[in-house]
């Protein structure tokens, strides 16, 4: 079930997002915490009380051997303010888009390596995740919608079907809302 719960770090990154340094006590803590929400969710009656994770828990996490990035996503550092989870990362994107070709000269600016930001806003209820995609940039420079739109329908789904700009997807392990915070991600499960 990690796997699934930092599925959806990734996906809040639209599997974009620059590399935080694994501080061992972080990563500890967030193993202890996401072991805890695993067992949890397998209760027939599982503890209500909040589990939090803090910013720095998570990019220890995600900077850890623990998550297997996508090809082409070279580091993940996420940032979290109310409502709105921000990701930066250095970004292949010629590995990303191996296998697959365009004609579109609009397509043009997803080769290279560049700095990638994405800006989300995200939330879960009702056992529900809810991610929509505000803002992409790379180099500094923002992305059209439409152009976005163009590179996730044509490189990105069809190796991560579940991934788009506007996605809702059940939440695992029974988590019944997640609440994005000032640098920290707030769970509960029922």
């Amino acid at each position: 079930m990690r796997t699934k719960f930092f599925a959806i770090c990734i996906l809040l990154c639209v599997s974009f997002a620059a590399a935080g340094e694994s501080n061992s006590h972080d990563l500890a803590s967030m193993e202890r915490k996401l072991n805890h929400i695993e067992s949890n969710g397998r209760s027939s009656h599982p503890d209500e009380t909040p589990t939090v994770f803090t910013e720095p828990e998570v990019n220890a996490y995600l900077a850890s051997d623990n998550v297997r990035l996508p090809a082409g996503v070279q580091s993940v550092k996420l940032e979290g303010e109310a409502g709105v989870i921000s990701g930066r990362s250095r970004v292949d994107f010629d590995r990303i888009r191996e296998g697959s070709h365009s004609s579109n000269p609009l397509l043009s600016i997803f080769s290279g390596v560049h700095d990638v930001v994405v800006v989300a806003h995200a939330h879960g209820a009702g056992g529900r995740g809810q991610v929509h995609v505000d803002l992409v940039s790379i180099d500094n420079m923002e992305v059209p919608r439409f152009v976005l739109q163009l590179f996730v329908e044509k490189f990105l789904q069809p190796k991560y079907p579940e991934l788009g700009l506007d996605s809702q997807f059940k939440l695992p392990d029974r988590i019944d809302t997640a609440t994005v915070g000032p640098h920290e991600l707030t769970v509960t499960q029922k």
